[in-house]
């Protein structure tokens, strides 16, 4: 099965959302079936085949999460990332202020749900095939 330390060496080479249909495919060939991360720290649980499932553990310091969703705003600073225009860590702030709390990647399915502090799905897309 797949350990932190091999998911982080594949995460390492994201430098923007541009990168990230390749991590996937990387992931996907460690076993990773899915994985749900918390915007706040980073804090990462990735699944795998028989109910096997590891975490990161926080990524960095705390980043309150807005309590309110501005799901135009999130959906514009997602297209940005998406598109080059900012790193990781910048995305997890932006996604912070538009009140995304977490995003769950359903790697069988190929799509990544975006949910607010309420449960609410606010954004649903496809993940590019690598």
């Amino acid at each position: 099965m797949f350990t932190i330390e091999a998911i982080k060496a594949a995460h390492a080479k994201v430098k923007t959302g541009a990168d990230y249909p390749a991590y996937i495919g990387e992931i996907i060939a460690m076993g990773v079936t899915a994985y749900e991360t918390s915007v706040s720290d980073g804090n990462t649980t990735y699944f795998g085949a028989g109910s096997f499932q590891i975490q990161s553990g926080p990524k960095y310091g705390s980043i309150p999460v807005s309590e309110k969703s501005n799901q135009a705003k999130f959906q514009e600073d997602l297209k940005a990332h998406q598109g080059g225009a900012t790193d990781f860590p910048t995305f997890c702030i932006d996604s912070a202020k538009s009140g995304i709390e977490k995003w769950v990647a359903d790697l069988s399915a190929m799509t990544c749900t975006y949910f607010d502090k309420a449960g609410i799905a606010l954004v649903v897309e496809s993940i590019p095939e690598p």
